[in-house]
């Protein structure tokens, strides 16, 4: 799953090799949570215009983790 979004993510930017993708458990709800981390020149390009790369990218993470049986959701941070 973290590699999917590496990848993904990196592709989209122009500094690949910026990007940076942590996983973390959360403790109250059980899912992980992706933490994304880009150059600050690419963070427009992960987001999109009105938000919508992020949402597209948040909806395929999803699809494959409920495949899996899993729950995640992904953040983008400055």
């Amino acid at each position: 799953m973290k590699e999917l979004l590496t990848y993904i993510v990196q592709s989209l930017v122009d500094h690949p090799d910026e990007v940076s993708v942590t996983e973390r458990k959360s403790t109250y709800s059980g899912e992980t949570i992706y933490e994304v981390r880009v150059a600050d020149g690419d963070m427009g390009k992960v987001i999109g215009r009105q938000g919508k790369i992020v949402k597209q990218i948040r909806i395929l993470m999803r699809a494959v983790a409920q495949r899996k049986g899993k729950r995640i959701s992904v953040e983008i941070l400055d």
